[in-house]
């Protein structure tokens, strides 16, 4: 029996709530320019919210959990070689604190609050959390995924979009992170789709796609923070993902070999051609490690 029973999941649950409650949305337009820091360059951004909502749902976690993993992005900042052992683990907890730091930051209505649990490297559970909606997407592995209100209240069980021809399709495409040419391709054949989002923030994007509002997503740069919670989702959902090159997926280990979620896989392969592929650049530019497909045991 899966530890992640109902009253477990809603649990955690209620550790992102309360986070969201105490840390994030008290600071939201709120920021002073102390309060807002970058890490790795101008666009990796930090704030007093990520890092105290990360603090409270870390020690929630290791006391509901003891023993288990924490693996938090802000965590990561400091050691990088803490993400390795989501792989290993018995059990572990990867936690974005605030998901579209950078709307947050701007005082943009669209970031999230998003945590995955791994057993031995498999994920089986996921929420994404609306701090601003209060509501939360939940999957278990198996179990489907659905949409869980503040009261606790599950609704019912939630769909992918239905598969539809190329130019009527609507996406997320994230090409920012794509090395040239491959970038300049996709960019130039955004026209293919009947209407593309950025949203600089992979948990709403992950919504859109859980609900049915959107039939594409697609992204290079694959930290475990912000693809683990929405990978299950979406697979749960009735969704299908493969990385460029057609590969597995396994967010306990890929961190590269870029990723593109669908309706289904025959949705999927007519998105990699019209997005990608050309004179071999779709296997050079999406060559991964071997893991397991999402939604795979």
């Amino acid at each position: 029996m899966s530890r992640f029973d109902a009253a477990t999941l809603r649990e955690v649950d209620g550790i992102l709530r309360a986070a969201a409650r105490a840390e994030i949305m008290p600071r939201f337009r709120r920021l002073g320019t102390a309060d807002i820091r970058t890490k790795s360059g101008p666009l990796d951004m930090v704030t007093d919210a990520d890092e105290g909502a990360e603090r409270v749902i870390a020690a929630a976690l290791t006391e509901m959990f003891p023993g288990c993993v924490v693996v938090g992005e802000e965590g990561c900042s400091a050691d990088p070689g803490l993400a390795d052992r989501l792989a290993t683990a018995d059990l572990a907890f990867v936690v974005d604190p605030v998901d579209g730091t950078a709307n947050f930051a701007a005082g943009m209505p669209l970031f999230g609050c998003m945590a995955a649990a791994f057993e031995k490297g498999e994920v089986v559970a996921a929420w994404i959390h609306d701090p601003l909606g209060d509501d939360t997407l939940t999957a278990a592995r198996g179990e489907g995924a659905w949409l869980a209100a503040a009261d606790g209240t599950r609704g019912p069980l939630l769909r992918v979009a239905d598969p539809a021809p190329m130019g009527a399709m609507v996406g997320c495409i994230s090409y920012g992170y794509l090395t040239e040419p491959l970038k300049s391709r996709v960019a130039a054949r955004l026209p293919r789709l009947a209407k593309t989002w950025q949203l600089g923030c992979a948990a709403h994007e992950y919504r859109l796609l859980a609900v049915g509002h959107t039939h594409l997503s697609l992204y290079n740069r694959l930290m475990p923070w912000d693809h683990a919670p929405g990978s299950l989702i979406h697979a749960e959902a009735g969704g299908y993902a493969a990385h460029f090159d057609g590969s597995a997926y396994h967010p306990a280990t890929a961190r590269a070999g870029g990723l593109i979620c669908a309706p289904d896989e025959a949705s999927w392969e007519v998105a990699r051609s019209a997005l990608l592929e050309d004179e071999g650049l779709t296997a050079e530019a999406g060559r991964s490690q071997p893991a397991a497909r999402v939604g795979a045991a």
